[in-house]
């Protein structure tokens, strides 16, 4: 359900940003960023909607029987791959006199949550179609459970083993896997595989951020919140097929007057009458997957440029 009256306040005991004289420092993670945006392709939009032509129908070349033989036609064609740009807005209303009283400038640490929130809400529809928009493509993960490039974790003689048959089934339809984004602390379990002799199998970069690389290619821990630990362990695939389209980047703007109404009108907040300032963020962002045609299937049915090593609980 919609939610119109939230904000933040000193309403809670004990409020750690309004306190008795004590460190204005606050101890938090890092916000983390969209995985999504760091692994697919960016198309800048012009408008709300945009097509991208997507290699749809390949040449055929044949044998010419002697030396004169009729030489066949053969065509190429194309479809449209349809971006449509959807906002994504949210509202963080807080009193003056609560801002007057806290210790630290409390704007400064809303702002990167707000990011956050965006990067969790667009990996989320994008990689498994959580809240996803219908006008966008059908997700990352179901687009590679539709064309069977999948495998339940636990499968093969150990995990590195069942990353290889999905990067396998892409291969088989003529694509290349350039990347991985996965589960929170897959990282660590990739650490803790051995060879039969108790050699570690797994070797990440111990000085970079999780995830580092693997086979080679490079890989991101999702921590945002947007990967569903329920379906999936790992995703993979030729990243250049995800299109995210951006029609307006994250833009934040602030309000002293204006009021803040429900679905049914009703006034929640009166900026100028209750004393408040709102700070508010607004993106619009399309997502597409791109689904080319190759030499080695034609068949758009069976065909992806994803895989999944899937969870052991979506087998259930």
């Amino acid at each position: 359900m919609p939610t119109y009256n939230s904000l933040i306040s000193r309403d809670a005991s004990n409020d750690p940003l309004v306190p008795t004289p004590v460190s204005a420092e606050i101890i938090q993670e890092l916000p983390a960023q969209s995985a999504l945006l760091q692994r697919a392709a960016r198309a800048p939009m012009s408008s709300k909607t945009q097509r991208q032509p997507v290699l749809d129908v390949m040449p055929i070349a044949y044998f010419v029987g002697g030396d004169t033989g009729l030489k066949q036609t053969s065509t190429q064609d194309w479809k449209n791959v349809d971006l449509v740009a959807e906002e994504i807005a949210a509202i963080v209303p807080i009193p003056e006199a609560y801002l007057d009283d806290a210790q630290m400038p409390i704007w400064d640490q809303v702002k990167p949550r707000l990011v956050e929130a965006i990067g969790s809400l667009l990996d989320g529809a994008a990689l498994f179609g959580i809240n996803k928009p219908s006008t966008w493509s059908p997700s990352v993960y179901s687009s590679a459970v539709a064309a069977g490039n999948t495998t339940i974790a636990g499968t093969g003689d150990d995990f590195a083993q069942d990353v290889t048959v999905v990067a396998e089934k892409v291969a088989q339809d003529g694509f290349a896997v350039n990347g991985f984004i996965s589960r929170p602390g897959l990282t660590w379990k990739l650490n803790g595989l051995r060879s039969v002799d108790g050699v570690p199998i797994y070797q990440p970069n111990l000085q970079g951020t999780p995830g580092g690389t693997l086979y080679g290619y490079p890989m991101s821990e999702l921590t945002n919140g947007g990967f569903d630990t329920s379906e999936a362990e790992l995703l993979m695939g030729d990243w250049r097929k995800a299109i995210v389209g951006v029609r307006q980047d994250i833009s934040f703007k602030m309000f002293t007057e204006g009021v803040i109404s429900d679905d049914d009108g009703k006034v929640v907040l009166n900026l100028m009458q209750q004393d408040s300032v709102a700070m508010r963020v607004v993106a619009r962002f399309a997502f597409a997957t791109a689904n080319p045609a190759t030499r080695l299937n034609t068949n758009s049915a069976t065909r992806s440029p994803f895989g999944a090593v899937q969870a052991v609980t979506a087998a259930s």
